[in-house]
């Protein structure tokens, strides 16, 4: 039993848009609780329906104000949005520093919204290790679109673009230069590229070397084509042309079946990633093993070399 009643019953009332249950299931999948097994098994029937979008770029393009405008943009459509906001992790405690929360006020008392903070606790790529599970949890409570908002943390950042069914890329004037945007590996994981800050100088020439960039970009007969839009964030101007592509996108998605194919590689790194951390915790466990210490003193000794030890410590954890 969890503190709010057995996991069907958190599922039941996740289902029918009871946010504390909501709230209740991705803390399960953040404390990697031993009821989370349960709570996978019983939220997979219902996944696979919402809008998965990614938003990442370098810190200080207004990544967190563009995320609550896009919220404001798609609740003026009638969309139910999540939103998981990936922060840095506490020095002190690991938690989320929830600098994405208070940005994102506006919407705290919006039954049609729900906002997530989650702390990357060092995860490498700007995400949280439970993002998948946590967006399952929001997929299966009937969230029409979720927002991924990613840790600005450079060339790593891209890892978003697996997890995304959509994913923007944001960029302002004075952010560095079109050449920078290319070695940060952004030209090839954007499906939306938006200049936020547009009414600062430098943003017409931001877009142009987009474009030109992009226009360079060896794609097959019948990709997408990723536009390159302007918006200010801060007084929502551009944001409904914003939506609009991104409806377009998953419109091509379907039609084209890349969709399913971005969502059968997000469910392999799901699984592998899961078969991963079994590993590792079996491994904590023979790190402090005797046995591990002796193969450790016979590989010193020269009476086996490191390969076969690690087959022998390996063979052991069966």
């Amino acid at each position: 039993m969890t503190r709010a009643g057995s996991v069907p019953e958190l599922v039941t009332a996740a289902r029918t848009g009871q946010v504390r249950a909501v709230a209740r299931l991705i803390s399960l999948v953040e404390d990697a609780s031993p009821l989370l097994r349960e709570a996978m098994a019983a939220l997979a029937p219902y996944a696979g329906n919402a809008h998965v979008v990614g938003i990442t770029g370098a810190p200080g393009v207004g990544k967190s104000t563009t995320t609550s405008a896009l919220v404001r943009e798609l609740r003026s459509r009638g969309q139910r949005v999540g939103v998981l906001a990936i922060d840095p992790s506490s020095p002190f405690s690991g938690g989320a520093l929830l600098g994405d929360r208070v940005r994102m006020g506006d919407h705290a008392t919006d039954a049609g919204v729900y906002i997530r903070s989650m702390a990357s606790r060092g995860h490498l790529g700007g995400l949280s290790w439970a993002t998948p599970q946590a967006l399952r949890v929001l997929d299966a409570a009937g969230y029409d679109t979720v927002i991924v908002e990613t840790v600005g943390v450079g060339q790593s950042e891209v890892e978003v673009a697996g997890l995304a069914d959509s994913t923007i890329v944001l960029l302002a004037p004075g952010m560095g230069d079109g050449i920078q945007a290319a070695k940060a590996g952004i030209l090839e994981i954007g499906d939306l590229y938006v200049v936020n800050k547009a009414d600062r100088d430098g943003a017409a020439a931001v877009r142009r070397d987009l474009r030109s960039m992009l226009a360079l970009a060896d794609r097959a007969e019948g990709s997408w084509r990723p536009p390159v839009l302007t918006a200010v964030a801060t007084k929502h101007e551009g944001l409904d042309e914003v939506v609009d592509k991104l409806e377009a996108h998953r419109a091509w998605l379907a039609e084209s079946g890349a969709g399913t194919d971005r969502r059968r590689r997000r469910a392999r790194e799901e699984v592998a990633a899961i078969a991963v951390t079994e590993l590792r915790s079996r491994w904590d466990t023979l790190s402090g093993s005797v046995e591990l210490d002796t193969l450790a003193e016979d590989v010193l000794a020269g009476r086996l070399d490191p390969y076969a030890a690690a087959d022998a410590l390996l063979a052991a954890s069966d």
